[in-house]
């Protein structure tokens, strides 16, 4: 993975670990303080790793979609970057027009040639 996921990466693991701070705190001590801390550190790091997998170029809407799930959503996003079929699929649809690589999205053969009468 490159250096330019760096950022994604902490954000991911923030996500996950304050999740689950949040959410044994609230299964045991309930201790307010942690809550006021630890929420609003989760929130931003949500809305961190979803910016920054929606600024991406390479992602698919799928990765996107992935991104918006809380606590595992980040690093569930990293590992669809991470697979060559997602960076495929990425290329196909930013470098050659759509979808299946043709012309027109959802065209995959090539466009009929006009015919020339003498």
């Amino acid at each position: 993975m490159s250096s330019s996921l760096r950022p994604l990466r902490i954000a991911a693991a923030v996500e996950l670990v304050s999740l689950l701070v949040l959410l044994i705190n609230l299964a045991t001590v309930h201790w307010r303080a942690v809550a006021s801390l630890i929420g609003p550190t989760h929130g931003c790091a949500y809305l961190l790793v979803i910016i920054l997998i929606a600024r991406r170029p390479e992602t698919t809407t799928g990765t996107r979609a992935t991104a918006v799930l809380p606590g595992i959503g980040g690093l569930l996003a990293l590992r669809r970057l991470a697979s060559p079929h997602t960076a495929r699929a990425a290329q196909k649809q930013a470098g050659r027009g759509g979808p299946n690589g043709g012309d027109q999205p959802g065209h995959d053969h090539e466009r009929p040639q006009p015919s020339r009468a003498s």
